[in-house]
């Protein structure tokens, strides 16, 4: 019997006032998988996000963690699982270096005083196994390429070991290099083990890096694709509606 994913979402559904913005959502995260979540602007990709990670909690539905259901409430709870997300802005503090940055609001201390000796090891030993190329860990975030901060935002959401990693539009903005750096970074966080799942408009970014991908279309599920046999052109129609995928949570369960 196969293990259970690492988080699983079973009829989850939020609502602002009248307005319906996520209805009875299925999603599923394994360990050592990338999945897509897509969708047109206003599908509830954001919000979705928002729900996992304990900003705006469900109002029902079913969240499970390796099988057993749990509640997100607040961040809180979502980082105690093993939940760490990377927002589109990167909430970097430009004036300040990467360690500054990696260690903001949870400092290591030693009598006392900053233990910037030991913040700066560790800071370089996480930068290593990740990035191919180590930016001057002292240097003000603001003088770095956007394919850096990139990298220096993640390394902070990894600090805590988490076994779930969502990244909201990780490569937007980004030149040619500076998106296949992160694109191979996110490659080498599914081979140590981590569930991802990745926020994207990009499907060349999808049909490179993703297992599975997940289509949103108007706060509704609209299709689940095998990113390696599923065409360009059927997922695309998902998202833009041509398609009406809505699949039946059995058939979900069984594919997934």
């Amino acid at each position: 019997m196969p293990a259970p994913p690492l988080l699983a979402l079973r009829g989850v559904s939020k609502r602002f006032g009248v307005v319906h913005v996520l209805e009875d959502i299925e999603l599923e995260i394994r360990a050592g998988q990338v999945v897509a979540l897509m969708g047109d602007n206003g599908a509830g990709k954001s919000t979705l996000v928002k729900v996992i990670s304990g900003v705006s909690p469900a109002d029902k539905g079913v969240i499970e963690w390796e099988g057993r259901t749990v509640h997100i409430r607040r961040p809180h709870d979502a980082r105690d699982l093993g939940i760490a997300t990377v927002y589109q802005d990167l909430a970097l503090c430009g004036n300040l270096d990467v360690v500054g940055n990696l260690f903001l609001g949870r400092e290591i201390r030693r009598y006392g005083f900053l233990d910037e000796v030991e913040m700066e090891r560790r800071t370089r030993d996480l930068l290593e196994h990740l990035a191919t190329g180590v930016p001057d860990l002292r240097a003000p975030v603001v003088s770095l390429s956007s394919g850096q901060r990139q990298t220096v935002a993640i390394a902070r959401s990894l600090l805590g070991n988490p076994r779930v990693l969502l990244l909201d539009e990780p490569t937007a903005a980004l030149g040619l290099q500076q998106t296949t750096e992160v694109l191979d970074l996110v490659d080498r966080l599914r081979d140590r083990g981590l569930g991802v799942l990745l926020i994207s408009h990009n499907m060349g970014d999808v049909k490179a890096l993703a297992d599975r991908a997940a289509v949103l279309r108007l706060g509704r599920n609209n299709g689940f694709f095998d990113v390696n046999t599923a065409s360009q052109e059927q997922i695309i129609s998902s998202i833009t509606g041509a398609t009406q995928n809505v699949p039946r949570r059995t058939a979900f369960r069984e594919e997934w």
